[in-house]
């Protein structure tokens, strides 16, 4: 009974129980220990007293790695000797960082969430920055140089989608400076697609945008408008946009209004230039005056460092190209400023202020003008090469170009062409001077070179759109007039081609080019100097996607516009601004009038003050059919008499009105029987004046040659 109050062992067990604690101490901490060695004795209890654990088979208890001893569940898991189930777990288990057998890899995993980094809500980031400091210091190089270094140009369109919403929700000031951003940043550091691609995102966010800006679309539509004007989204932009928008969202709304409130407003590039208050824009020829005074003021002083200076402060990066082209030219014409001029391009060019693209744009900018520079400077031809030489040899002109500029000598054109170019430069000019047209045609006449009646048409529009709203209605005007008298309707189509093949380097001297050119051309469809399938074959001409190309599909648009021949009438804000059906009511009364009142030179008069001696054919229609009607030949006939003695109506006008009236007799024979007959009386009076051209009327029939022969 004694033993079995000390714990039931006898010496040799408990000699036998110390010796496998001590092992079991040495082994627990390995997780690989059997189980005879993991398992934890029955406790040693005081003499007299009964183990704290009596009762519980040492099997079934067990030593943690830290050193707890917990009971080892019995459930169906495990057996004899073993660690119980496989997932056993107890909450209770607290791990001991202070124990000896502490390991850090059985503390309990915790789970983390970590946002995934987007690269594009990152740039987002960085040019909200970048366009938040833009707006407070205005300094165009910093933010141009931020964004190249920021990277990542294929997002670009976003940050023309993030400058124009911000700037729609402040005030003009910063309306103005996104614009000028946008010109700034066009091909240097964005590329035109991406700008197309910038803006059509705005189209279709527009919806979004209108929530919190109350005006957005005639905002949106401002932006869009200004940036056709600045040159750095084609007119053709607005045209394929619509295609891709539904007509009952408010991207569509936002380019009709671009269309019908500014881009079809006369002088809408002024209009737009300066709706904003032209804070921070100036006008082409204010940039070009601060260009000449500056170069002229350096080569007063020589100080290099204060004419890069200046032209820094210009803050038109994407218009450095003039400052290298006015630079040139300069110094052709005050040779004793060459070196001056070179030095301070050299320097400009080193110090990254002009680029190289810039560079070379100046100076093929120079080469594509030499030939009327020299009218002026004789071997302005062997100077730009000798330019062109320097520059590449100093390293500040990119070789890759040397080929195509250093040629020019090798690619001149031949001695009558260049005479001619020569003179017909003076004859426009004097021609916007005196409005004569007679004059003009009789001095074409007599230079005899009609197979360069293209290079004319290509001549007089150019200088044309670098003039007044008056010169472009004249220009207009005299190619109705020319394509009466001497030009055919393939030198008109040959003309434009000229024109459009070179609209790229047109739109670098005139901004807005493109759009005139378009408006040229659809007037020219309205004026019937053009087929509108002229305009379709023009195109076909021209390499595809080219500005050209757009170009014409843009003057396709405007003449298929609804009152498309009263706007465009009245585009240039000239000439008498009807429309062909007031034009033709106005004719119509007049003559009326005459018929009444007969008195010849007021009526001459009145014909005068229509404006349009293009559509003088009409007057001589109407003057037929009223002298049929009113069956009054005599005083019809006298005033187209004093009309052609007074040169008031052209042969070419009278041989179309009376060919106009000849084509519509199967109609008119129906309100008077007699018309045939009247008409061959008609004829043969003209013919016998000689109001007609000599091959006139090659569609009449025998039987109108012989009532003449007669």
């Amino acid at each position: 009974m004694a033993a079995a109050r000390e714990g039931f062992l006898t010496d040799e067990q408990r000699e036998v129980l110390k010796t496998a604690t001590q092992s079991t101490e040495i082994l627990s901490s390995s997780p690989k220990s059997p189980s005879w060695l993991m398992a934890e004795h029955q406790i040693k209890a005081p003499a007299g007293e009964r183990a704290g654990n009596a009762g519980v088979a040492a099997r079934h208890v067990r030593r943690s790695h830290s050193g707890k001893l917990i009971r080892v569940k019995k459930d169906g898991g495990g057996g004899k000797g073993t660690w119980g189930k496989l997932l056993d777990t107890d909450d209770d288990i607290q791990i001991d960082q202070n124990d000896p057998n502490y390991d850090s890899g059985e503390e309990p995993y915790q789970l983390v969430g970590s946002a995934i980094s987007d690269p594009l809500d990152e740039y987002k980031k960085k040019v909200a920055s970048i366009i938040n400091e833009y707006f407070t210091t205005g300094d165009v190089d910093l933010a141009s140089s931020d964004l190249k270094e920021l990277g990542s140009s294929e997002y670009h369109p976003y940050f023309i989608k993030r400058l124009v919403s911000m700037a729609m929700d402040r005030h003009d000031k910063e309306k103005e400076m996104a614009s000028v951003l946008l010109s700034a940043l066009y091909s240097d550091v964005i590329s035109s697609t991406q700008i197309k691609q910038g803006f059509f995102m705005l189209l279709e966010s527009v919806d979004d945008l209108a929530v919190d800006i109350l005006d957005a679309v005639e905002i949106l539509a401002l932006f869009i408008a200004r940036a056709v004007v600045d040159d750095i989204l084609p007119p053709a932009f607005v045209t394929r946009a619509k295609k891709s928008l539904s007509e009952s969202s408010k991207g569509f709304q936002v380019l009709q209004t671009a269309v019908k409130s500014y881009l079809s407003a006369p002088h809408h590039a002024e209009l737009v230039e300066r709706r904003w208050g032209g804070t921070t824009h100036v006008t082409v020829d204010e940039v070009k005056k601060r260009i000449f005074d500056l170069l002229k003021e350096y080569v007063e002083s020589g100080d290099t460092s204060e004419a890069c200076r200046c032209i820094r402060q210009l803050g038109l990066a994407f218009f450095h190209h003039e400052v290298v082209k006015r630079a040139l030219v300069l110094s052709m014409e005050n040779r004793t400023s060459e070196p001056l001029i070179l030095k301070l391009l050299k320097e400009a060019s080193e110090e990254g202020l002009i680029s190289s693209s810039q560079m070379v744009k100046g100076f093929s900018r120079l080469r594509e003008s030499l030939d009327d520079l020299a009218l002026d400077i004789p071997c302005a031809k062997s100077l730009f090469e000798s330019l062109a030489k320097q520059a590449v040899s100093e390293g500040w002109l990119d070789s890759s170009i040397s080929d195509g500029i250093l040629t020019v000598t090798e690619a001149e054109d031949d001695e009558k062409l260049r005479r001619y170019k020569k003179e017909i430069v003076t004859i426009i000019h004097e021609y916007f001077h005196s409005d004569d047209i007679p004059e003009l045609i009789t001095s074409l006449e007599d230079l005899a070179s009609p197979e360069y009646n293209p290079v004319f048409l290509k001549k007089l529009i150019t200088l044309a759109m670098d003039r007044k709203n008056r010169e472009k209605e004249m220009a207009s005007v005299l190619l109705s007039a020319l394509h009466i008298e001497i030009f055919s309707t393939r030198d008109i189509v040959d003309g434009f081609v000229l024109l459009l093949e070179s609209a790229e380097d047109t739109a670098l001297d005139i901004l807005d080019a493109s759009n005139e050119l378009a408006l040229f051309l659809a007037r020219a469809v309205i004026d019937d100097v053009l087929a509108p399938l002229n305009l379709e074959e023009i195109g076909n001409r021209l390499a595809p996607n080219c500005n050209g190309s757009e170009t014409a599909h843009v003057a396709q648009s405007l003449v298929g516009a609804r009152h498309a021949g009263e706007r465009l009438l009245r585009c240039w804000g000239g000439g008498s601004g009807w429309a062909v059906e007031d034009a033709k009511d106005k004719i119509v009364k007049l003559l009326e009038e005459y018929e009444t009142g007969g008195v010849v030179s007021e009526a001459c008069q009145c014909i005068r003050d229509l404006g349009m001696p293009f559509f003088n054919h009409e007057v001589v229609k109407k003057a037929l059919v009223m002298a049929m009607e009113k069956q009054n030949d005599k005083r019809m006939l006298e005033l187209l008499q004093e009309c052609y003695s007074e040169g008031l109506i052209t042969s070419n006008q009278m041989t179309k009105g009376f060919g106009r009236m000849k084509d519509g007799l199967d109609d008119l024979a129906l309100d008077i029987p007699n018309a045939d007959d009247k008409f061959k009386f008609y004829y043969e009076h003209a013919v016998v004046r000689g109001w007609l051209l000599p091959t006139a009327f090659n569609t009449a029939n025998e039987d109108d040659v012989a009532a003449v022969a007669c």
